[in-house]
């Protein structure tokens, strides 16, 4: 099933929301994450503003957003660019959930922000090892 809110997100037309990934095991018992978002193989999508998103993330989860970004940075991975999973680096075991924003393009900041908006995404496998990754819109 397609996801045109998904679709607008990973083409950089949605640069205010945060896009969310939820395995089955993350979504609380009366379905109301499912609610927000669309169903993927064995689990949900949200595309949402961001502080909604934030808040969301942090029902699904238990963890503030901001903060286990922050803890992800630490280790690079690979993340699925449909955000529908990813690799832990660690063990090898697929994401249960995954968090991402897009930044707009910004050729003071340098790097790959110089060839356009890129898309930070993180993870965390069951195990609970939190992973990075990030791509410019387009290049994947």
């Amino acid at each position: 099933m397609s996801d045109p809110d998904l679709d607008a997100f990973l083409a950089g037309d949605r640069l205010d929301h945060v896009a969310l990934y939820l395995t089955d095991d993350y979504l609380d018992d009366e379905g109301t994450l499912a609610d927000h978002g669309t169903p993927v193989d064995g689990g949900v999508v949200l595309v949402v503003p961001g502080e909604q998103g934030r808040r969301l993330f942090s029902a699904g989860t238990g963890m503030d957003a901001m903060a286990f970004a922050k803890e992800a940075m630490g280790t690079e991975g690979d993340i699925d660019p449909g955000l529908t999973g990813g690799t832990c680096p660690d063990c090898g075991e697929g994401a249960a959930f995954v968090l991402a924003f897009a930044e707009a393009q910004n050729e003071e900041v340098g790097g790959i922000y110089t060839e356009g908006d890129v898309i930070h995404a993180y993870a965390a496998c069951p195990d609970g090892t939190a992973f990075s990754d990030r791509w410019v819109v387009g290049e994947v």
